[in-house]
């Protein structure tokens, strides 16, 4: 899954990149407000981590912005700013969680997977859609609850996008614009149709559907 991480200070955004990436997820990076709008409107995010101290502008005001557009995903505020009335004022214009810096990249992951947790209804640690169990800290997979495999990075990223959005059909372009970041290399659309496949074999022909000219989306119980 893909997040916007819009962050000044390039040694921690290179740090947290590298820390998501092993996560399994995609990052799209920016250091200023100018970059951040124009990719808010290209890609699709499943959320984004925003520092309120920008060089070009407020974090707060932008934050106000995104939501008065009606932007709703998940948003993780960071600020080297730790008063009460600092959170209070971030969470009123519009963030979902508060971090201070410095802080632990751990309690950063953290706070990450509960925010998608809550976005998709998922309480427990082990997603779970159409009979299948999907155990995101140890990137493992299986049918029965019981016995598990585990997941290659790309199946990982893939299988867990998905899953956290299995009533939608999916083009291949767009698992691919979730699969790999803007500043790697273009990968070939036949890719998805290899992991796709690789996805069947380990859990059963019929666990995704095509719908021809269209792409992708997991068959129904």
């Amino acid at each position: 899954m893909k997040l916007l991480l819009l962050e000044d200070d390039d040694l921690l955004a290179e740090s947290l990149a590298e820390t998501l990436g092993d996560e399994g997820y995609r990052v799209d990076m920016a250091s200023h407000i100018r970059a951040a709008e124009a990719l808010i409107q290209s890609e699709e995010y499943v959320l984004v981590i925003l520092d309120l101290g920008l060089p070009d502008g407020s974090g707060l005001d932008l934050l106000e912005r995104w939501r008065k557009k009606g932007l709703s995903l998940p948003i993780l505020a960071l600020t080297a700013r730790d008063t009460w009335e600092d959170k209070v004022a971030g969470l009123r214009r519009g963030a979902d969680d508060y971090l201070t810096k410095p802080f632990y990249e751990e309690e950063l992951l953290a706070r990450l997977h509960a925010l998608l947790r809550r976005q998709h209804g998922n309480t427990g640690k082990i997603l779970t859609v159409s009979g299948i169990h999907l155990d995101e800290h140890q990137q493992r997979v299986s049918k029965d609850g019981t016995t598990w495999q585990s997941l290659t990075a790309t199946e990982f990223r893939l299988l867990r996008f998905l899953m956290h959005y299995p009533d939608r059909v999916h083009s291949k372009q767009h698992l691919l614009n979730q699969l790999y970041a803007l500043d790697q290399d273009a990968a070939a659309p036949n890719l998805v149709e290899v992991y796709i496949g690789r996805l069947r074999r380990r859990l059963g022909k019929d666990f995704i559907e095509t719908r021809r000219g269209q792409g992708y989306l997991l068959a129904s119980t």
